[in-house]
């Protein structure tokens, strides 16, 4: 196996790298922040405000995201006078701009849809007890409703993200330079096709991983009751009770 086509571009891989992170960075910030007015709205008893983020959901959800990409790159082309007009076709002829638009439309679909469920499924006597207390309805979203939602979700969120971060390399046939974009050039140039892969595809591999082990130690921190063995929770159970015995 021939190393040198890898070694000798190292930093363009580098590079290549950096702009895959930076993009999946920005769109899962901006996806996130997005999808959370979205699932609350989507839960709305009104259809005039519930029916509207459905349709978005739904498209989103059930297109390719390649599909996506092109009708956002190539097809906000079609609209060049009303976008030049509006001032924003400076944007859309940027393909790091359409890059980012689209990932985080489509994963501000998805994590809505994540949080809806997540929502849906906090113990409703948790709910009826912040309403005892007298907080209203956007204190029980605020304290009770969404902190609870968020520690539910977080498994099924982590997965988003790690398929959002592989789904970058899409972004490539954009003509942007990613890892992926990266891989492609430098196989048609030196043709070794098996090394530039399999070097990309590891290092797609140990970021994941990385981006795993990092949701999961978020996860442990988040939920107490996973710090500790069923015999250690038993026992800490068993000096307070002792505790508050002698107290």
């Amino acid at each position: 196996m021939d190393l040198s086509p890898i070694l000798d571009n190292l930093p363009r891989f580098i590079d290549g790298l950096i702009l895959t992170i930076e993009i999946t960075a920005l769109s899962v910030v901006i996806g996130l922040c997005c999808a959370v007015p979205l699932a609350l709205l989507r839960l709305s008893p009104r259809p005039y405000l519930w029916m509207p983020v459905y349709g978005y959901i739904f498209f989103f959800r059930g297109t390719p995201l390649l599909v996506q990409i092109f009708l956002i790159y190539y097809g906000s082309g079609q609209f060049r006078a009303e976008l030049e007009s509006l001032g924003l076709w400076t944007l859309l002829r940027e393909p790091y701009f359409c890059a980012v638009l689209t990932l985080t439309l489509n994963t501000a679909a998805y994590t809505a849809e994540i949080l809806r469920g997540s929502i849906q499924a906090v113990p409703l006597g948790e709910v009826e007890a912040a309403r005892a207390v007298g907080m209203s309805h956007w204190q029980q979203v605020r304290r009770i409703i969404l902190p609870k939602a968020f520690r539910l979700a977080l498994p099924a969120y982590t997965n988003e993200v790690v398929f959002l971060f592989q789904a970058t390399s899409l972004v490539s046939i954009i003509t942007l330079m990613d890892l992926t974009g990266v891989a492609r050039v430098l196989i048609s140039r030196s043709f070794a096709v098996y090394e530039i892969w399999i070097f990309v595809g590891a290092l797609y591999c140990l970021l994941s991983y990385g981006m795993l082990y990092g949701f999961r130690w978020i996860e442990h921190r988040w939920s107490g009751h996973l710090r500790f063995t069923p015999g250690t929770a038993g026992a800490r159970a068993d000096v307070q009770a002792t505790t508050v015995t002698v107290r």
